[in-house]
């Protein structure tokens, strides 16, 4: 089957690639910026991307005609509080316009579970998306999905953050709201299950774990699966607002998707059928056993997608490609070289940046930085990275976004998605005679700009001059 996959570069999205892929499908990618696609060069041979951005006016041509199918994984929560609903409103029309031009006889639609009068705003946008999508020229399918446990989901890393940063938590009343978890494992059967198949052409189901359990009971739980000391003390004063403050500063997610959450989270979301696990044979995985699944790809260094590589800094929305010439003109820069004795470890060494490895000089000044941008509204550092020793072009990289990842080439090149009064650019490479040149660029706005730079211009001194030291000498621990 030719297939159309939207939000490609997304936390399903990602994970669903490959398996349609090995199935022996025709997949057409469709992203805002084909940079920002993190596959690897094999992978990126066998698709056919094409650059949509389903938030402007439909342009005739795009698609190919002779779809089969369709995957709608497009959500606009961590892009906005205010108008999100909108956007996905106007997404989804016109996502039913580019689909009238072609032969697309399915599309699967990933939403959440809505079995309350009064539901979030989230829940809400969701059911209004499912709707549009009904009136397409196309046979609809719809997935409702709660809370999905694996390594890298948004609500994953943010009860992981939570109980293993805090031993004692003053919680908002909403931890004792129940939900039903379901293991991404399981989202993806029913994803690859439903497709083609005719007895779930325009249906709607309800997809879920075999647990119902409070958000309380789900990180008392983790804890006990992590053996961590967790006591939790909920209260009723806490404030919506608050709560997402709360989420904001002590995981890694942002304060827009943190406000959507917290009002979803007042919300039950409980299955109210089988009939699609029935129907597809698909035995559900039980909340502890999709954690430790989890941490097997974590501890194998096997996560495939992260939610935090698809959130961006507001700095830029697309058109990554427009960054990668780094300019040479009314910009300030700080140059470093050494030549290296070891440079296949030194590659290495700069593939594994960020993240658990840190910045290899300086990690508490880099964690300060970090810590604030967080406060000015910023990613922060907590986005960590997805593979330990692996990097593609367009993943996110603590507060850095990755333009060009050369390995042939010996060259990295970052992008600053931290709030900063101008551009700021990070470069790495190894040149034939084995010398490494390390380049921060800064292209300043305005006299702030200017004097950001100066300002940090002490800093700047020893921490680049100590860290390309040691990236050039730092040999991992066994």
């Amino acid at each position: 089957m030719k297939i159309l996959l939207t939000g490609a570069n997304g936390y399903i999205g990602m994970r669903l690639l490959p398996l349609l892929l090995e199935a022996g499908h025709q997949i057409v990618c469709a992203v805002r910026d084909k940079n920002r696609l993190s596959v690897n060069a094999k992978t990126r041979e066998q698709i056919e991307i094409v650059e949509i951005d389903f938030l402007d006016d439909p342009e005739p041509g795009k698609l190919p005609k002779d779809l089969d199918a369709a995957y709608y994984l497009i959500h606009s929560m961590t892009s906005s509080t205010s108008d999100f609903d909108e956007k996905e409103e106007r997404s989804a029309r016109n996502f039913n316009t580019y689909l009238e031009a072609t032969d697309c006889k399915q599309v699967v639609y990933l939403s959440g579970i809505v079995n309350e009068e009064n539901l979030s705003k989230h829940l809400q946008s969701r059911k209004r998306v499912e709707d549009v999508l009904y009136q397409g020229n196309f046979n609809l399918t719809v997935l409702r999905a709660a809370i999905i446990v694996g390594s890298g989901s948004s609500s994953f890393e943010i009860i992981r953050d939570l109980c293993e940063k805090l031993p004692i938590m003053i919680t908002p009343k909403w931890v004792k709201t129940r939900c039903q978890p379901i293991a991404i494992r399981n989202v993806l059967q029913y994803l690859t299950g439903v497709l083609g198949h005719e007895k779930c052409y325009n249906e709607s189901f309800d997809i879920g774990g075999p647990d119902i359990l409070s958000y309380k009971q789900m990180m008392l739980l983790y804890a006990r699966v992590r053996k961590l000391s967790l006591t939790i003390i909920d209260v009723p004063v806490m404030s919506p607002k608050i709560s997402s403050y709360w989420l904001y500063f002590v995981t890694s997610t942002s304060y827009k998707l943190a406000l959507n959450l917290v009002d979803s989270m007042r919300v039950e979301v409980i299955s109210k059928d089988t009939r699609l696990q029935e129907l597809l044979k698909i035995k559900p995985i039980n909340y502890v056993d999709a954690i430790k699944l989890a941490f097997e790809k974590i501890e194998q260094n096997q996560v495939v997608s992260s939610w935090k590589d698809s959130m961006v800094s507001g700095r830029f929305r697309k058109d990554l490609s427009h960054y990668v010439k780094v300019p040479e003109f009314g910009c300030l820069k700080d140059r470093q070289s050494i030549r290296l004795e070891n440079p296949e470890q030194a590659l290495e060494n700069i593939w594994s940046i960020g993240g658990n490895r840190g910045w290899y000089y300086a990690d508490f000044l880099w964690k300060i930085r970090g810590f604030i941008d967080k406060v000015a509204g910023g990613v922060g550092l907590r986005r960590g990275r997805t593979h330990s020793n692996e990097i593609y072009e367009g993943d996110s990289l603590d507060f850095w976004r990755v333009l060009l990842a050369d390995k042939e080439e010996r060259r990295l090149l970052l992008f600053a998605e931290m709030r900063v009064p101008g551009e700021a650019w990070l470069d790495w490479e190894i040149d034939e005679d084995n010398v490494l040149h390390q380049t921060a660029t800064f292209r300043p706005k305005g006299l702030w700009g200017r004097l950001y730079w100066f300002s940090m211009l002490p800093f700047h001194y020893f921490i680049f001059s100590g860290m390309i030291r040691n990236i050039a000498s730092y040999q991992q621990k066994k």
